[in-house]
């Protein structure tokens, strides 16, 4: 079959290579230089299992910026483009999307439009209106970021949704189902064809309970800094009850990148009309977070502050609603400066922090040293070292 894949960030390159080891796929972007690095087989985001399989697995795939060559022709058109939430409009922006389906229509109407992106619940039954004839369907991911394609490899689970009642689009769900399946390492893998709402609902849902269990540990590791306590100790002793268990329980600056923030702020707008206490907290828990970071780093009444990486966690390249860019932006609101080392950023400043890009230099100049997860390469300065990773993972 051919594939298009509109987007080529952890989820459009992913699922562009996932899906083509036995299809031809081409893959969209507005940026020539990816589109220039895919074709030579290196990977523009850092994914260790993307590296691998674009520099030595035999794979149908084009990259390209032209959407003449992209679309015609196309079985499958997979919209994996950033969509972005504002709080302050109460307004998701799905302007990437629909630029994608105005595309298909004009170049590939008779193909299947699977949604990838993050939208509002309700939006893919809403937006089927304004394109009559184009079939659309969402289906959820659920990676993580740096090991995207792994998590391609070995779902959890495939959820496609189609309008309810509609055979037609059904049978779409369950053949682009199998393209992942057929991809996919994993063998038997859970597979659920819910209606369109609720498969917006899954991903929501799902994203905002790990945000939930982020928060959490959290609020525990920040309940324990106050009195005292020994962090680790507490979340071994609760941790070791099955049905509580051990996964995201290591404490953080905060939940950040690319899904977490904006997908449990997405789900809060939705509840506008429903009861809810929970949603809401697990939001503004996270501000609160931060605020606790940097008071307590203040209260150590530091002459500069430097900041160790701006990316979420290890093997990363992503500095998407980081949650130490929060705490950077309230130790500078007191007056306090701050000094970056971030060894992928070429320019001089960063939202008005000056980069230092020798790292020793960097050491020798700030007297605390933020770091989101903790890295081998501060264990010389670990007296100046501020950070609440307890476990050394992400």
């Amino acid at each position: 079959m051919k594939i298009t894949v509109a987007g080529t960030g952890y989820v459009g390159l992913s699922i562009s290579v996932l899906l083509s080891q036995h299809n031809e796929v081409w893959a969209m972007d507005i940026l020539p230089a990816k589109a220039k690095a895919i074709n030579a087989r290196r990977s523009p985001i850092a994914d260790p299992e993307i590296e691998d399989y674009l520099a030595h697995r035999e794979l149908d795939l084009h990259a390209t910026t032209d959407a003449a060559r992209a679309y015609p022709g196309a079985d499958f058109i997979v919209i994996a483009t950033p969509t972005n939430y504002d709080p302050d409009k109460n307004y998701f922006d799905t302007s990437s999307v629909e630029a994608v389906l105005d595309l298909a229509r004009q170049y590939a109407p008779q193909a299947a439009v699977i949604i990838k992106s993050t939208v509002p619940v309700g939006y893919t039954a809403q937006i089927r209106g304004r394109y009559p004839g184009q079939q659309i369907l969402f289906s959820p991911e659920f990676l993580r970021e740096g090991h995207a394609l792994y998590d391609n490899l070995y779902p959890s689970r495939i959820v496609v949704g189609s309008p309810a009642g509609d055979n037609a689009a059904l049978a779409k769900a369950k053949q682009f189902a199998g393209l992942l399946a057929e991809g996919a390492v994993k063998e038997d893998i859970p597979t659920l064809f819910p209606s369109l709402t609720e498969a917006e609902a899954i991903k929501l849902f799902a994203n905002t309970y790990l945000a939930l269990r982020v928060a959490f540990f959290n609020e525990l590791d920040t309940y324990a800094a106050s009195r005292g306590l020994d962090t680790r100790g507490i979340i071994e002793g609760v941790c070791l009850d099955p049905r509580i268990g051990s996964h995201y329980n290591n404490p953080s600056f905060g939940y950040g990148g690319y899904c977490l923030p904006k997908d449990t702020k997405q789900l809060l707008a939705n509840y506008r009309d429903v009861p809810q206490n929970l949603i809401q907290a697990i939001v503004d828990s996270n501000r609160t977070r931060k605020d606790f970071i940097a008071e307590d780093v203040l209260s150590r009444h530091p002459r500069v502050v430097g900041v160790y990486r701006l990316t979420m966690k290890a093997g990363s390249d992503n500095f998407r609603q980081s949650s130490i860019q929060g705490v950077m932006k309230r130790i500078k609101g007191k007056g306090v400066p701050v000094v970056v080392y971030e060894p992928t950023l070429q320019a001089d400043e960063f939202y008005g922090s000056r980069v230092e890009h020798d790292l020793d230099a960097f050491k020798k100049e700030c007297d605390i040293i933020l770091t989101n997860r903790a890295a081998p390469e501060l264990s010389d300065v670990a007296d100046k070292v501020y950070t609440r990773d307890i476990y050394s993972r992400d």
